[in-house]
């Protein structure tokens, strides 16, 4: 797979990744060894960005636990991103509530360590903005982890353009992770400007919509409560169903290309600048291997200009209820 730089620290990776929060939690039961089994074909494949936090484990550590013994074969030929800024497992459970002390930082770093099975983790994110802790006491702690090697780079979720800017003056941030799909399309405005003047790289979580881009959508009412897609206001009632035409508008487009509306979308993200990410997530090798196939689809500019006429400005209802929403 051909690789992309991201930030000016040194950072490189796959150009398409792999998240792995729907191996243990928000898309119903997990499943150890499919999620096992998809990273190890990630591997195979040329992926070499893996994104994990220690929320996706609801406080127990298993989907870093999943991913160390995942990777324990190859581990200096990947990238392990984690991240902190929770405090669990109230946040599991969808209650916000944040904790970016210094202290707490370094405690959930050295669990993270033994969870992944490893001495350093290549990406540090701090998973929400804390607005109870400055940005520059979190910058100045995940230097201090970058000092002692426990830590490569400085990453950041979910941040806007002025803690961005205070979190790059105290350590140098190479990377900012945020929702940015065809349906989701918000930080065009301010972010993506912002980490671009700074040479910061973007990785894009939920690249296919949370599943709304796959064959598989169906209604709220008929996903399990602990699925996300149940709460998720684009699956509700008058946004599902202008949502699902605009799908079926960009299969449509996708099948004059030969390729599949996933493919399509992922391919999209990638041509909206070469410091662009996806990490889509999956469970399943063959979906994994579709996936990955996205790298070598092409667009034209007629293409995209097609893309924006069917959604010009995303997915209709947020991605998120007022509650949940990033406060920056």
């Amino acid at each position: 797979m051909r690789h992309r730089t991201l930030g000016t620290q040194g950072l490189e990776v796959g150009a398409i990744g792999l998240g792995t929060m729907g191996m243990t939690m928000a898309y119903g039961a997990g499943d150890e060894e499919g999620g096992i089994a998809t990273i190890r074909r990630a591997h195979e494949l040329g992926v070499t960005l893996l994104d994990t936090a220690e929320l996706y484990g609801g406080g127990t550590g298993s989907n870093e636990q999943l991913v160390g013994r995942a990777v324990a074969g190859f581990r200096e030929e990947v990238v392990l991103a984690t991240k902190f800024g929770f405090v669990l497992p109230r946040a599991a459970n969808m209650e916000r509530e944040y904790d970016s002390r210094p202290d707490h930082i370094r405690a959930v770093t050295e669990n993270s360590l033994r969870h992944l099975g490893t001495d350093y983790i290549d990406v540090l994110y701090q998973h929400r903005v804390d607005p109870d802790v400055p940005i520059e006491e979190v910058a100045g702690v995940v230097r201090e982890l970058i000092a002692e090697g426990k830590v490569r780079y400085f990453g950041l979720s979910e941040a806007g353009p002025d803690v961005i800017r205070r979190a790059h003056a105290i350590q140098p941030v190479s990377v900012l992770q945020t929702e940015y799909s065809i349906f989701e399309r918000a930080v065009e405005a301010e972010v993506l400007p912002t980490v671009r003047e700074l040479g910061i790289g973007f990785v894009a979580y939920s690249p296919l919509g949370r599943g709304f881009l796959t064959s598989a959508v169906k209604p709220a009412a008929e996903y399990p409560e602990d699925d996300m897609r149940s709460w998720d206001e684009r699956w509700q009632p008058g946004n599902y169903e202008k949502n699902l035409d605009a799908i079926e508008q960009l299969t449509q487009l996708a099948r004059e290309k030969d390729v599949e509306v996933t493919q399509l979308a992922l391919a999209w993200l990638l041509a909206q600048g070469d410091d662009v990410v996806p990490i889509p997530g999956t469970r399943s090798p063959e979906r994994l291997a579709e996936n990955v196939a996205a790298a070598e689809v092409e667009l034209t500019a007629a293409d995209l200009a097609r893309v924006n006429e069917i959604l010009p400005n995303g997915s209709f209802g947020g991605r998120y209820p007022e509650a949940m929403m990033p406060r920056w």
